[in-house]
């Protein structure tokens, strides 16, 4: 699943709005989808942020415990893991309120200039 899209709340930018074409019954689906979100993505982001400072210490030792550090490394990638996922679910539900061809817009307005199409090259975007 492609992750590239515009920052912030591109559905509310009119210029943006015009380019795909969205209708206003649409930005007001992806309005509530984003409210649905949000607080799960932010709270799980939050959590990836947690795993990491208690790992920075457990990395910084003299001496460090493998085991522990192994262990917290375990929860930072899986607190990774599931903000992914989430991330995941969100575009998902996006997209099923796009057209095809509004998601394939939005996708190359997304894109860099000269950059390389989503899902190609980079660390699959």
């Amino acid at each position: 699943m492609e992750r590239s899209l515009p920052p912030g709340t591109w559905w509310r930018n009119p210029d943006m709005v015009q380019k795909l074409g969205i209708a206003s019954d649409q930005q007001k689906k992806i309005e509530d989808v984003f409210q649905q979100h949000r607080l799960k993505l932010v709270d799980l982001d939050a959590t990836v942020k947690k795993e990491e400072i208690t790992l920075e210490p457990l990395m910084s030792e003299d001496s460090p415990d493998e085991s522990k550090t192994l262990a917290q490394i375990d929860k930072v990638a899986q607190a990774r893991a599931e903000l992914e996922k989430a991330n995941a679910r969100f575009l998902f539900a996006i997209r099923r309120v796009l057209t095809p061809d509004q998601w394939k817009k939005l996708q190359e307005l997304s894109r860099p200039a000269g950059g390389p199409p989503p899902g190609r090259g980079g660390r699959g975007q």
